[in-house]
């Protein structure tokens, strides 16, 4: 019998998709249990069968899946893994979603838009999840969206304490990329005990994925620079920025990301930028032609353990973060 049963037999069930089943192993081991067996295959015509080789009736269950390419499918998968849980009698189902897929669209910038994260969040209730659980989502609005509690769990104290050692406060810079994250810049900030600035940009909203930079607000010549932003996808947007840094007088630029998407042409546009070092977290799986020397990646999966470990003994998650919310 997979799982871990508390003195008043809760019973904690932890289950993965097959999107990236190496990050579930690490967080199966940090929490001390197994990932509970689990026949997930294909049908002829693409749909997907789920069944589960246990009983999971009264059980606390956790179900982890990566939103990664084919990203589609991925979140189908873990959709159908949820309401074989419900209908065979979860009693309470937590949602895992280190990456949140299509959380970029949190609100209509113009008519005729859709919203997709609330899409996302009602189709997770909708299939059963009583609680949702993601790290550094796009925008922290998208908690609202579901029904229920949404914990929201920060990657900056993995970031922060392998950065730590390598920087001097007395010469860094903590730079957001744009406006909307210079809270996170601060906390970075007062993490490190750094100054910050954030660069002012505006997007081509006919054109995904393009970015215009501005100008750099704040002191960052004859500085180390460490860009810090939620994702990377196809690198325009960090590569412009470091480009504006420099520009600045800025002597060595460090990039800190939790998601690296690297949708292609990112590896060849980091590759070949000035940034010394790429660091990122492994919410997401990335093949070996994805990465390269400057690239650092850090495990999520000790963090992910502890947050379960919280929620299943009714503990705060808050606590991980010394305050961070």
């Amino acid at each position: 019998m997979s799982g871990k049963k508390t003195a008043g037999e809760r019973n904690l069930m932890f289950f993965s998709g097959r999107a990236f089943p190496e990050l579930a192993e690490e967080v199966a081991s940090n929490l001390g249990v197994e990932i509970t067996p689990t026949a997930l295959r294909d049908f002829a015509n693409g749909e997907i069968y789920v069944r589960y080789l246990e009983s999971v009736r009264g059980c606390d269950a956790f179900v982890m899946q990566c939103h990664t390419a084919p990203i589609n499918k991925w979140i189908m998968e873990q959709l159908i893994m949820v309401d074989a849980l419900k209908r065979a009698s979860a009693k309470r189902i937590t949602v895992i979603l280190p990456f949140f897929g299509y959380a970029r669209q949190d609100k209509k910038g113009r008519g005729r838009e859709p919203i997709t994260a609330r899409l996302m969040a009602d189709l997770f209730k909708q299939a059963g999840a009583d609680r949702l659980m993601s790290i550094d989502l796009h925008t922290s609005q998208i908690q609202g969206f579901f029904d229920g509690p949404v914990d929201h769990l920060f990657a900056s104290p993995v970031l922060i304490d392998y950065l730590r050692d390598k920087l001097d406060p007395a010469t860094t810079t903590i730079v957001s990329p744009d406006t909307g994250r210079v809270r996170l810049a601060e906390r970075w900030s007062d993490a490190l005990g750094t100054q910050v600035a954030f660069i002012h940009k505006r997007r081509d909203l006919d054109v995904a994925n393009q970015v215009k930079v501005h100008e750099v607000v704040g002191r960052v010549k004859g500085r180390t620079c460490v860009l810090i932003d939620d994702m990377i996808d196809t690198g325009g947007s960090i590569c412009k920025a470091a480009d504006a840094l420099y520009e600045h007088g800025a002597t060595d630029v460090v990039v800190a990301a939790t998601h690296a998407v690297f949708s292609d042409p990112a590896v060849d546009r980091l590759k070949n930028s000035r940034i010394s070092e790429v660091v990122v977290t492994n919410t997401l799986p990335l093949a070996e032609d994805k990465r390269f020397d400057s690239l650092t990646v850090l495990s999520i999966a000790p963090l992910l353990a502890r947050a379960i470990e919280q929620v299943f003994t009714d503990g705060s998650v808050t606590s991980l973060f010394e305050g961070e919310s």
